[in-house]
């Protein structure tokens, strides 16, 4: 056991090694494609949150690639679980990654029969700052250049990234992104909701966004507690009216907007209905965790 991020345990291709030891081919096609896909899944007190929805989605994003799964669930369940207990952090999340494999000849049509490169790591989980829960975030709006297939989650997030830097150089901490369409699709590694006249609305599930487990979460929670709830198209009208903004993730659970384009969001402080939803959550995960005892 270690709890020294120098010392990180990584799992690689079947083997528990030092993260500096861990090497993979340059020849391997996520390294010179992006060919492969990726899970971000959030550890609570030792337990692995929502492991079923979370592997089911990694194996919608083989399927979506037509990347072998190299392992059936119980077998994913049991090396991550070895991985958690090789670090003491009660609350992490892990890092897995699949790519398609090493391919010696450089070319765009995969060969047939390549052994995936598995990748997994873990990282201790922060709980947000007081500053965000007292005073939320900034964000900007910007055109979504990504590629057309968001509800897969793969490794190529250069558009992502380019985004990304794009809010930060407009003093934002982060950015909602507009369809060719003019409607929302989701944050740079989020998804969107808002908040209007009491109405929790965020967009339908398509090829346009990433089909959020936290985004899941949030809506069973809405159901439990009779919040309404509304999956429809956002425009950015709608997100400029809205009452509330909300940004969500694995990482980061649900994160109040207070300010869109330099504008305050409402009355630019976190609102009511994030301020249930936020105890809610809390709630929620601590079932989880007192139903894993």
């Amino acid at each position: 056991m270690t709890d020294s991020v120098n010392q990180q345990i990584v799992y690689l291709n079947g083997s528990y090694l030092p993260m500096m030891e861990s090497q993979i081919s340059t020849q391997d096609r996520g390294f010179l494609f992006g060919d492969g896909v990726y899970e971000v899944i959030p550890v609570y007190q030792g337990k692995l949150f929502r492991f079923d929805a979370h592997i089911q989605r990694l194996k919608n994003s083989l399927q979506a690639t037509s990347i072998t799964n190299p392992f059936n669930d119980s077998e994913w369940l049991e090396m991550l679980e070895n991985l958690v207990a090789k670090h003491d952090w009660q609350d992490q999340y892990i890092y897995l990654q699949v790519t398609r494999g090493v391919q010696m000849q450089r070319d765009h049509l995969p060969a047939d029969c390549l052994t995936p490169t598995i990748y997994a790591y873990t990282n201790p989980l922060k709980p947000v700052v007081d500053n965000i829960i007292q005073n939320g975030i900034k964000v900007v709006s910007l055109d979504d250049i990504r590629w057309l297939r968001c509800d897969i989650k793969a490794t190529t997030l250069l558009p992502n990234v380019m985004m990304k830097l794009a809010a930060k150089s407009q003093g934002a901490d982060d950015a909602i992104l507009i369809t060719r369409e003019g409607n929302i699709s989701e944050g740079t590694a989020s998804n969107t909701f808002i908040v209007k006249d009491g109405n929790l609305i965020t967009p339908p599930n398509s090829n346009e966004i990433l089909p959020g487990i936290t985004r899941m979460v949030i809506e069973s929670i809405a159901a439990e507690h009779n919040i309404p709830m509304i999956e429809k198209n956002i425009t950015l009208d709608d997100l400029n009216s809205a009452d509330e903004i909300w940004l969500s993730s694995s990482t980061k659970e649900a994160l109040p907007v207070t300010q869109l384009n330099g504008q305050a969001v409402g009355s630019g402080k976190p609102g009511a209905l994030w301020l249930q939803m936020r105890e809610h959550y809390q709630q929620h995960k601590q079932k989880f965790i007192e139903s894993q005892l």
